[in-house]
């Protein structure tokens, strides 16, 4: 990797003249920097052209938009831009943010801290958040979170040390189980948690183990048949579109049973997904099962497949109460003879009498709407199959088994163009606002759901509709209606013969009708969130303004967990936010069990992401062989201090949200890499660093560095470092003896405790930067 810097090297000792490197931004210049200074070569930084014409060393280094380097004769100059010291060009910005939606950040998005939200600290347990605060402790000035426990302990956190800390999720804030400070419950129960949590891996390995042994079809099909299909597509694929298509399709040919959950916000194209997953499987000889919740959504999936496969010598057939008795005994019949390729239908599809010949691959739409022995079921009609799950909210336990990696998962979070968020109105019930909604909706030429979920109060309900609503067609649908009555009914609206369909939840799943626009929604405080976001989700599936407007009413009190799911529903009006509300979800219901069918547990004590972090560990350390560390449940966690304030000043980034966002940031960073483009982006973003800040990316530096070793806590001061072990760390004891015997400055500190004597310096205070090449010479040294 020191090649270009070789060549470099070599070029400048043998110029006669002044060069200068020219980056393309400001933070590439500054890692730039750092890079030529670790292998020898001294660039003096400069800002602007003529600032460079003015200096007199031979090496420079500035940033600029130049493609290529020149040598200029006059007075002999040598200009080499970045991308010529690499054969590849460094990748620009814009390939980073056409990056498909990644689920981590998702998570880690949450760090939007209010102040009052409860927050859990790895070695402290569970705490209240108030906010930021600067104080000086003798080091400089440097800014914490201030947290605050039962009886009113308080604990100050310095932000470098933020990933000791994650957003409690579990239950809401009113309940979430404060701890009390020195003593021994946060242990406690951090150890129930970690017991649960290995029980878990175990089983979930074992699951793991079962499915990875097993065979399932590795599809074949000819690519230019393929590609055919494809362009039935009428629009543009976004790019999470893209990725879940190729996923699904890895996941196909890869001859293991696939189990992927596509989450994609309501009418963000996962039908697409799953046509060309059908597709495949049919093209390499397979039947293929669409199991759907409702009866009206089957008869809708079963005019979009029957068109995209209408050029194709493929076999259709829908099982749902809209067949008569004959034509679903001859679709049975032809499953089991292997004349069918594709069936579509309801829980009709789950029975026992439903035979396949070759079943290759199962699709579950709306999976939220069934239960998990339903679910369990379907796994159980053939080990083997491969199953494809689409889902706009992911129920709590489906995504906390993704987040853990049992299943597979795609997001889909890139809306479609042209497509528009629905604006979203919590009011209270009033006949004015029912009358103006409607009406503007009927100006513009659309159509209007009325969501009432009563059968036994709807007629009621749809006489008080025709009094005040004179001049508009309303019927009314529910599932209490024969079947050809509601099919009816259901047409007529899609052919827009009516422009109010007062009707019940039946309409929840699915149903695609592009004029419907405007959705009042009443006793909107009975509904769940998935619910709510469903029924949203029918309208604005074209690139007309929708409106939601969830109606409820004034005398009734509302429990705060109703005011809770409102509250989130209406924050969460931007396109694509399925995911995040099923994360609200969790917050406020608790998450459960990971494989029981009970939908909250062990996971309350400790919050969600530190028992999904205890899980992964768990998994880990299983998977190696080894029994997972009851002491060490979250593994090595680092803390450093440099003795230096380790911020972002306010002068630096004024905005606190923002600061805490990018705190969260530097605390999830896993990789060398992700640090240094993140600095990259400090400074593209924010200008040159301040002291505070390279401080406080040296401690993270450290923090990465720290971790291999097994050392969960680094103490630089300007005379001695101190370092503390964990009980076993991973490095050869014979080395650190070597170290305390050839070196009368190292010396051990006690259990577990290695303090490195620096020598007397000059000056006092020495820069951030030499206090961390001291560490990491420390580190090297114990290699």
């Amino acid at each position: 990797e020191a090649l270009p810097v070789v060549r470099l090297a070599s070029f400048i000792s043998q110029f006669k003249g002044t060069t200068l490197i020219v980056a393309p931004s400001a933070g590439r210049r500054e890692t730039l920097h750092e890079y030529l200074a670790e292998h020898g070569i001294q660039a003096t930084l400069c800002d602007s052209w003529a600032d460079c014409r003015q200096r007199t060393d031979s090496i420079l280094l500035t940033y600029g938009p130049l493609a290529e380097g020149f040598v200029g004769n006059a007075n002999p100059l040598a200009v080499i831009t970045e991308t010529e010291l690499y054969a590849i060009p460094p990748k620009t910005r814009r390939t980073r943010e056409a990056r498909a939606t990644q689920i981590d950040n998702l998570l880690r998005d949450l760090s939007e801290l209010k102040p009052g939200d409860p927050v859990v600290h790895a070695q402290y347990g569970v705490g209240q958040y108030l906010g930021l605060i600067n104080m000086d402790l003798g080091d400089g000035d440097t800014e914490f979170l201030h947290l605050e426990y039962a009886k009113g302990d308080k604990l100050y956190v310095p932000v470098a040390s933020l990933h000791l800390i994650s957003r409690y999720s579990g239950a809401g804030e009113g309940a979430a189980p404060l701890h009390k400070l020195g003593t021994d419950q946060w242990e406690k129960a951090r150890r129930r948690a970690m017991q649960a949590a290995r029980d878990t891996a175990a089983e979930l390995l074992n699951l793991y183990a079962l499915r990875a042994a097993r065979e399932g079809h590795a599809f074949e099909f000819s690519l230019h048949d393929y590609e055919a299909f494809a362009e039935g597509f009428g629009y543009e694929e976004t790019p999470d579109q893209a990725a879940a298509i190729a996923a699904v399709m890895g996941d196909m040919q890869s001859g293991k049973p696939m189990d992927r959950l596509v989450c994609g916000d309501v009418g963000f194209g996962k039908t697409e997904v799953a046509l060309r997953a059908a597709f495949m499987a049919v093209m390499g000889g397979y039947q293929v099962a669409v199991l759907v919740p409702t009866t009206l959504l089957a008869e809708q999936h079963f005019q979009n497949f029957s068109d995209r496969f209408s050029a194709w010598p493929v076999k259709l057939a829908e099982l749902s109460r809209f067949r008569s008795a004959k034509e679903q005994a001859e679709a049975l019949q032809a499953l089991a003879d292997g004349k069918l390729d594709i069936v579509i239908g309801t829980h009709r599809l789950i029975q026992k009498d439903v035979k396949f010949s070759r079943l290759g691959l199962v699709i579950l739409d709306e999976e939220h709407r069934f239960g998990v022995r339903q679910k369990e079921q379907l796994k159980a009609l053939r080990a083997e199959v491969d199953v494809l799950t689409l889902t706009a909210t992911p129920i709590p336990r489906t995504l906390a088994m993704s987040l853990e990696g049992i299943r597979d998962f795609s997001v889909i979070a890139t809306a479609p163009q042209k497509r528009l968020a629905v604006k979203t109105f919590v009011q209270s019930f009033s006949s004015g606002l029912i009358r103006e909604a409607v009406l503007r909706e009927l100006k513009r030429g659309g159509q209007v759901y009325f969501l009432h979920n009563e059968v036994s109060t709807i007629q009621n309900m749809f006489e008080m509709l025709e009094k005040l609503l004179p001049e508009a067609r309303i019927r009314v649908g529910h599932g209490q209606q024969s079947e050809r009555e509601l099919e009816q009914v259901m047409r007529d609206f899609y052919q827009q013969r009516f422009d109010v369909l007062l009707c019940t939840t039946i309409i929840e799943t699915g149903i695609d009708i592009p004029t419907a626009n405007t959705i009042l929604i009443n006793r909107a405080d009975k509904f769940g969130l998935a619910q709510l976001h469903q029924l949203r989700g029918r309208v604005g599936r074209s690139h007309h303004q929708a409106f939601a407007y969830l109606l409820v009413e004034e005398d009734r009190t509302i429990t705060p967990q109703a005011k809770k799911r409102l509250e989130a529903i209406q924050l969460m009006e931007e396109l694509g936010s399925g995911f995040h509300l099923a994360m609200h979800d969790l917050e406020i219901r608790g998450c459960g069990e990971v494989l029981g069918d009970k939908q909250s547990g062990e996971i309350l004590e400790v919050g969600f992401s530190l028992y999904n972090d205890m899980l992964a560990g768990a998994v880990a350390s299983l998977k190696a062989g080894k029994e997972p560390d009851m002491s060490q449940p979250l593994g090595v966690v680092s803390e450093i201090n440099l003795h230096l304030p380790a911020l972002l000043p306010t002068d630096y980034c004024p905005d606190v949200h923002e600061r805490l966002v990018l705190y969260k940031r530097l605390a999830s960073v896993q990789d060398p890499d992700d640090l240094t483009q993140l600095q990259e982006e400090l400074i593209d973003r924010f200008g040159a660093l301040p002291d505070p800040a390279r401080a406080l990316l040296s401690t993270h530096r450290l923090r990465l560095a720290a971790k291999p070793l097994g050392i969960m806590k680094v103490d630089a001061s300007a005379d001695s470092i101190l370092l503390q072990f964990v009980a076993q760390p991973p490095i050869d004891p014979g080395r650190i003896i070597q170290l305390i015997q050839t070196r009368r400055d190292i010396k051990l500190a006690g259990e577990n405790r290695l303090r490195w004597q620096l020598p007397a310096s000059g000056d006092a205070g020495v820069a951030s930067d030499a206090r961390v090449a001291h560490v990491i010479t420390l580190f090297n040294l114990l290699k």
